[in-house]
């Protein structure tokens, strides 16, 4: 609830009192120019990054591979292009962060590593909050030993022709 009060109400208060700070330095004309320009940018360094990240994401998959990082960083860039289209310089800067690759790699990590640490991950039953079980490495995390991990059936199949 303070999350959205933060972004819904302080937000766009901070940022009208930015837009006006740098008008009454800059001048008017000059301050809407740059808000466009910043959007003008922000667009075209979200087609490519975004271009980038989707050709990253399909050799992953090529490869047999989840693209789970290229999944976030999608993500990042869709969050990064909403913020770059809203007016203001708090958001642009924000919305930068989420197109650069490096700082939307760290944001990415950061997510990851909030869920993991709240105990929310890949793994976990949502309905019973049991535990984890890793049908890769066959590792349970249990925090309850009634629980039993899920039945899994590994096999191979050929297709065959008619």
């Amino acid at each position: 609830m303070r999350f959205l009060f933060l972004l819904f109400v302080i937000v766009p208060i901070a940022e009208m009192w930015i837009l006006i700070e740098v008008g009454q330095w800059l001048g008017a004309l000059p301050t809407i120019l740059l808000v466009m320009l910043t959007a003008v940018m922000g667009i075209s360094l979200l087609r490519w990054q975004g271009l980038s990240t989707l050709a990253r994401a399909q050799q992953r998959m090529q490869q047999g591979q989840m693209p789970a990082q290229e999944m976030l960083e999608g993500i990042a860039l869709a969050v990064g292009g909403a913020l770059l289209l809203t007016p203001g310089f708090m958001t642009d800067a924000f919305g930068f962060a989420c197109l650069i690759p490096c700082s939307r790699r760290k944001l990415a990590a950061l997510v990851v590593a909030r869920f993991s640490h709240s105990g929310m991950s890949m793994y976990s039953d949502p309905l019973t909050r049991t535990g984890r079980y890793d049908s890769y490495t066959g590792d349970s995390h249990s925090q309850d030993s009634s629980a039993e991990p899920p039945n899994v059936i590994e096999g191979e199949y050929k297709k065959v022709d008619d």
